[in-house]
């Protein structure tokens, strides 16, 4: 069916400027035309963030504008994990605009930012890509859908006619930029079920594109939190109490008032601040300040420094033999079964408290003006941002500002939001513009440490050599408590009095001390691996060091006690370590498949050159299955890693080379865990102060990685932490495998 066109396009006039109306009439396209009835006026809602009426904008996450700019607000905080690329990818692919053509913008704070599984806004969890894959795709499928749609009506053509690439409207061979429809198609239904586009028409989806932000990052033109600067801006550092959650009982600080620089000196809840023309005249006068210190009763009276005979395990090894442990988990008989076993296996294992250690250390600017505080911060939590500021400033939410940053590293510190509260009380309390900066003693020594952790196992095996029953206990602190106190300080202030809000933000400790079991704490200890019978309990040690999300949370060390002890079991049965795991994953296709593929890869059981021996390890976390193969070697009781291999099934690669850059980080992350990684107490006191005695792996220590993704159809899994959790087993289980030496602890250390 042909329809009948004139020679000329017209347009109606309303809403539609001269420059715009006479490009589209001199396309002179053979036959266009329709002159529209509608009023073009806009119907942005105008309680969207920079909402325009000459914009496109179905909700705060994307923006078309008349001037043909794509504006995609990032709802989740990029941190080195790549959702700014990978985000704006999912969006390009929908759109039919190639991804450096969208203008990335770090997104405030609005309802349409919230993370859809955690309810608030957040960055965590390795969610991003996962839970934003359908959404966005449907997002800007929808918006090319309308631009299309008013295309056709403008032109009086049919749907069918209006192709698109790369950002264009394409009709008989001209090109017509999206933006010359934005007007119009204001005034159209938003489209919920456009199609999607067909995997085997993917031009973005897939593809190994350059990062967005890689230019900005490699020219030092991108702004973290630390960049940011303007007149009148002073630099501010805080002297905390040595002993975490101690409170100041009096200071003296004429010596500090004198050095060079210095503005004011200023109490807040948690220590004395030095506010200064510059952040290192504030530093440099901090040792002049004389303290008096209220200190925290419980935790000022342990110790787990190195030189204990027991290195600080004495607390959960009696938590251990607690016969007072919450049950988590239980299938078939439980701990029952193991009465019957025809042969039983137990160890315990022991990871211990780390530190997060971000490349940028903690920082946050604040500006208070007229009871209005604007912040400018790198955080994964905006929202518990501007509630904890609320709360520490004194200022209804609502007067607060969030500018989002980039992150320098986050994995899991800046969830937390103590240094936007520090910022906030400064400002509060001096009444000047300041940027708080954390030194790096400052960041090590008062961080939410990965959790202290040991694991017992006693494991039952039946006649053949296979696991008839699984049982585990844990014993360490939960991270619940100190998330409920963070999040009631920055969510309840503004419905509830101060006081009562702090009754309540202390109520999680009881409770998970001796009544709950926070997931986390247990999270793949037991699921992986088939057996009839299981059984998982929990016990809380908890010395009173705050404990926050690491990077992969619990299964940073459940990955080093599940798959050790399975090595363990294999091992004292002489069976082959890849074939034994095999066999109790019937019911795990997706981790049998990579364990697989990495040990082909691997060239498992093949012939090593001298010296070298291999360990393997495989764990499931955030949806996504990962097998690791380490090639060691052992001279003199010195461990070299040589090579790592590496297999992942996140489900559809957004972009395959950052995938493979996260395995590579994950594994270099977990390297600096399990051959170095310890915060120890003395008194209370964290021992570490910088990366002299909390050391990183070194370039000239990191291992070949060689990574492998499943190529697959199902939607996209997590990526940012699933590479962490196998690879301290992985070498440990070389080295037993290079010296009989089965080593149960954390950092893993040869003695002499």
């Amino acid at each position: 069916m042909t329809t009948s066109r004139s020679t000329d396009i017209a347009l109606k006039p309303e809403g539609v400027n001269t420059s715009r109306r006479s490009f589209l009439k001199n396309m002179s396209l053979a036959g266009g035309g329709l002159v529209v009835g509608l009023p073009l006026t806009a119907c942005a809602n105008i309680s969207l963030p920079n909402a325009s009426e000459s914009a496109l904008q179905p909700n705060a996450l994307l923006q078309i504008t008349s001037d043909n700019v794509v504006n995609f607000y990032l709802p989740r905080s990029e941190m080195g994990q790549g959702i700014y690329t990978g985000l704006t990818t999912i969006v390009a692919e929908e759109l039919d605009l190639h991804p450096r053509h969208i203008n990335v913008i770090n997104a405030g704070l609005h309802e349409d930012f919230k993370n859809l599984e955690f309810e608030f806004q957040v960055t965590g969890g390795s969610n991003s890509i996962r839970t934003h894959f359908l959404p966005l795709r449907h997002l800007a499928a929808n918006a090319r859908l309308v631009i299309r749609q008013a295309a056709a009506q403008q032109l009086n053509l049919n749907l069918a006619d209006i192709q698109t690439d790369n950002g264009k409207i394409i009709i008989d061979g001209k090109a017509v930029d999206y933006g010359e429809f934005v007007d119009y198609a204001n005034t159209l239904p938003f489209p919920e079920d456009a199609p999607l586009t067909d995997k085997r028409k993917f031009k973005y989806i897939g593809k190994d594109n350059p990062k967005l932000d890689g230019v900005a990052k490699a020219t030092g033109t991108a702004q973290f939190g630390i960049d940011v600067d303007f007149e009148g801006l002073c630099g501010a550092a805080l002297k905390r109490c040595p002993v975490m959650g101690g409170t100041v009982k009096s200071f003296d600080d004429a010596d500090a008032k004198v050095m060079p620089g210095v503005k004011s000196i200023v109490k807040i809840h948690n220590g004395v601040a030095v506010i200064a023309d510059h952040f290192y005249q504030a530093k440099n006068a901090l040792p002049k300040l004389k303290i008096q210190w209220n200190l925290p009763k419980t935790l000022s009276k342990f110790s787990s420094d190195s030189t204990a005979t027991d290195n600080g395990k004495g607390l959960f090894k009696t938590a251990l033999d607690n016969d007072n442990a919450t049950n988590v988990f239980e299938k078939g008989e439980g701990l029952s079964a193991l009465q019957n076993a025809h042969a039983v296996i137990s160890a315990e294992y022991w990871a211990p408290y780390l530190a997060h250690a971000t490349m940028e250390p903690m920082n946050c600017t604040a500006k208070l003006t007229d009871n209005r505080l604007e912040l400018w911060v790198g955080c994964q939590s905006p929202e518990l941002a501007k509630n904890l500021a609320a709360y520490y400033a004194d200022v209804p939410a609502e007067n607060i500002i969030i500018h989002s940053t980039f992150l320098g590293g986050g994995f899991g510190r800046r969830s937390e939001s103590d240094f936007v509260a520090e910022a906030a009380a400064i400002a509060k309390v001096s009444n000047l513009p300041i940027q708080l900066c954390w030194s790096r003693e400052d960041d090590m020594q008062n961080d939410y440490y990965r959790p202290a952790s040991m694991a017992r196992f006693t494991v039952g095996l039946n006649k053949a050599g296979l696991i008839d029953s699984w049982t585990v206990k844990r014993a360490g602190p939960q991270l619940m408590p100190y998330v409920i106190d963070n999040l009631v300080d920055g969510i309840m202030p503004s419905i509830l009095p101060n006081a009562f809000v702090d009754w309540m933000s202390k109520a999680g400790y009881s409770l998970y001390d001796s009544l709950l079991v926070d997931h986390t704490s247990v999270e793949g200890l037991y699921e992986d691996y088939d057996a009839p019978n299981k059984s998982s309990d929990h016990v809380t040690a908890d010395p009173g060091l705050p404990v926050g999300a690491w990077r992969s949370v619990g299964h940073s060390y459940s990955g080093f006690f599940k798959e050790s002890m399975m090595d363990e079991i294999a091992a004292l049965q002489n069976q082959d370590g890849v074939e034994f795991r095999l066999k109790h994953l019937k019911n795990n296709p997706k981790l049998a498949n990579v364990l697989k593929v990495v040990a082909k890869k691997s060239a498992w059981n093949k012939p090593l050159p001298k010296g070298h021996y291999q360990g393997v390890a495989v764990h499931e976390s955030f949806s996504s299955f990962v097998a690791q193969v380490a090639e060691v070697s052992v001279v003199d009781n010195q461990l070299f890693v040589h090579k790592v291999v590496c297999a992942i099934d996140c489900g559809l690669a957004i972009n395959p080379d950052i995938v493979k850059a996260q395995m590579e980080s994950g594994i270099i992350d977990g390297l600096s865990a399990a051959l170095y990684g310890e915060i120890t107490l003395k008194n209370g006191v964290i021992q570490q102060s910088n990366f002299h005695d909390y050391p990183l792996l070194r370039i000239n220590e990191s291992p070949e990685i060689d990574v492998v993704i499943i190529d697959s159809d199902e939607a996209p899994t997590g990526v940012g932490e699933p590479g962490l959790p196998p690879i301290a087993a992985a070498v440990g289980n070389a080295i037993f495998a290079a010296t009989g030496t089965r080593l149960r602890s954390l950092p893993l250390k040869l003695e002499g």
